[in-house]
């Protein structure tokens, strides 16, 4: 494994974000689930922190790969957002994140949404910087 690869695990593993929120009715939509629209700004929101967290620098979504919707997320429920970077580029990097649904009251969770982020860090004049300078 090169130096740069070693140090792109361990800011990885150092960059993980886990954020946990209760789904209440202000968040739902008229089918008693979780807006769309609301997971998605959590999910950028995450995965926001965790490519933070990585490269220490001023960041920008560049955009937002595939998400699936393969479960519900009703209300009075608790949600976990997993965010994780998956890929790092020169300038850019993705951001995984997965959101576990679980009842409030019973055991277990299950996968509830997927969806990726990519990033590109940005210097003071507006260009892209390098996310990880020396290597």
């Amino acid at each position: 494994m090169t130096p740069r690869e070693q140090e792109i695990q361990r800011r990885t593993e150092l960059s993980e974000t886990r954020v946990a929120k209760a789904v209440f009715p202000p968040t739902t939509n008229h089918h008693n689930t979780l807006f769309g629209g609301t997971a998605m700004a959590w999910m950028d929101e995450v995965s926001f922190i965790a490519a933070t967290r990585f490269c220490r620098l001023p960041l920008v979504t560049v955009s937002s790969d595939r998400i699936d919707f393969n479960h519900p997320i009703a209300a009075g429920t608790i949600v976990e957002l997993v965010g994780r970077v998956s890929a790092v580029g020169n300038t850019s990097m993705k951001v995984q994140v997965d959101v576990f649904v679980e009842d409030m009251y019973g055991a277990g969770r299950e996968l509830a949404i997927q969806g990726a982020f990519s990033f590109v860090a940005m210097g003071e004049d507006g260009k892209p910087l390098a996310v990880l300078p020396g290597f």
